[in-house]
């Protein structure tokens, strides 16, 4: 009997030690998945997937689609921060904190971060009516403070400071009641430094925020860096905070926010990840100079166990045919001599064309092209033609006199064709004469119209 009490016992305490996470999304819901990720700093670790149930409901005499889903966690799952993802692009997930407790929460999937609301799971309850309650007095602190930028006549002041004092009484508030909780750090590090008195001119109110941002972030606080609140902070300040229209001092203002971040941040794991997050951001937008000061100044000065050769391989490989890059050299043999891109001379400005023989497109636009550059002695075209075999290339290039000519075999597997990215033909390139690519046109058009600017 004893025995029976205890195995019933022990099945009790393992069900009990489940912890259900469910999910709705309401309206006109286009996805069948969900996944669920532990974040860590920059990164998601995959935990587990399921499918999304669908009901439909009539509202208000109106069809609606209302989705759902079910994960158990562990007794053994980690505390820390979550996400549900449901798609692969656009609004496509929610954050949440687990902390060995039921989480129930629903949300709109197009605006996820606006509609989500927890009705189970007190950490996450009480955060989201921290930032719901700070968020609106903010909005109000600030609608105070442009309206005084743009009216500095009008007096603000009492009105700013009630609004101050409220934000700060809100803080206070939320800061004893998350005393013992998982929570309490996020708390801490939400709240902006605003001015103890209103500005009433633009550069001092931005002099503020740029200098204070970082004031209440904790760069040593373990939560923190295991969960994606340093990184947007992060992003805020590099992309959004320090901004200018002006092409060349934009890059300046990247230059000193990164450094400005890196002087916050101690972990070496963290400042890794961190760069390494920057570095894809710069990558989206090609923006070669700042991924180049990003390794030079930072990643290359990490310690070597954290440094990783293929990453930076990779990163530099996928972007070594861009423009501003010095064109990858490659060799071949023109009339018994190994001519090299590298070392060719006998033109100010030089054409690299990725074509071939197979491809209609090229077999309509590279004898125009060659007519095009007859009379352009300070233009010169390699053309670096992707086959199968020799044969429809030894034919064609005999009606192409005066090109440096290049066969490359294995077409979309030649290994110069791998280091272009190259993906479809014809693909121009544009090189100055230290065979720096200076423009990558996608048309014949665009072309001949960048050749005839030179």
């Amino acid at each position: 009997m004893k025995k029976i009490v205890a195995l019933i016992f022990l099945i009790t305490s393992f069900a009990q030690a489940q912890f259900n996470l469910n999910g709705t999304l309401t309206n006109n819901l286009d996805t069948d998945w969900v996944i669920l990720y532990k974040i860590e700093g920059p990164k998601q670790k995959f935990i587990k997937n399921t499918t999304i149930k669908k009901d439909t409901l009539l509202i208000d005499g109106n069809k609606q689609i209302i989705g759902s889903f079910n994960f158990q966690l562990p007794a053994n799952a980690k505390v820390g921060s979550y996400r549900v993802s449901y798609r692969t692009s656009g609004a496509s997930f929610v954050d949440f904190i687990f902390n060995k407790e039921n989480i129930s929460f629903a949300f709109h999937p197009d605006y996820p971060e606006q509609t989500v609301v927890f009705s189970e799971s007190k950490e996450n309850i009480v955060y989201r009516n921290y930032l719901s309650e700070v968020s609106k007095q903010q909005q109000k602190l600030d609608s105070l403070q442009i309206t005084a930028i743009r009216n500095p006549q009008l007096d603000l002041k009492k009105n700013y400071k009630t609004t101050l004092n409220k934000i700060n009484s809100i803080q206070q508030k939320y800061l004893e009641n998350a005393k013992d909780m998982y929570v309490l750090p996020f708390i801490k590090a939400s709240l902006r430094v605003n001015p103890s008195e209103i500005k009433t001119n633009a550069n001092e109110y931005m002099s503020n925020m740029t200098s204070t941002f970082f004031d209440n972030l904790d760069f040593s606080n373990e939560t923190l860096l295991s969960s994606s609140f340093l990184i947007d902070r992060i992003t805020d300040y590099v992309f959004y905070i320090n901004y200018s229209e002006n092409t060349e001092k934009q890059q300046d203002l990247y230059k000193k926010s990164i450094e400005t971040v890196f002087s916050k941040v101690k972990s070496p794991v963290f400042k890794k990840d961190a760069i390494a997050f920057l570095i894809e951001q710069f990558e989206a937008s090609k923006n070669l100079e700042l991924i180049d000061f990003l390794f030079k100044n930072y990643y290359d000065k990490l310690p070597k166990s954290l440094q990783s050769n293929s990453f930076k391989s990779e990163k530099l490989t996928l972007l070594a045919a861009e423009v501003g890059r010095i064109a990858p050299d490659f060799s071949w043999k023109e009339n018994d001599k190994t001519l090299k891109l590298s070392t060719l001379k006998d033109a100010k400005n030089y054409v690299l064309i990725f074509w071939s023989t197979t491809c209609s497109h090229c077999l309509k636009e590279i004898p125009k092209l060659h007519k095009f550059l007859q009379d352009k002695e300070d233009i010169k075209a390699v053309a670096f033609s992707l086959e199968r075999d020799a044969l429809g290339w030894e034919n064609m290039k005999i009606t192409l006199p005066n090109w440096h000519h290049v066969l490359g075999l294995n077409k979309w597997e030649n290994k110069v064709s791998r280091t272009y990215n190259i993906s479809s033909t014809p693909t121009y390139f544009v090189l100055d004469s230290n065979k720096k690519i200076i423009a990558k046109p996608l048309t014949l058009e665009g072309l001949e119209s960048f050749l005839s600017k030179l």
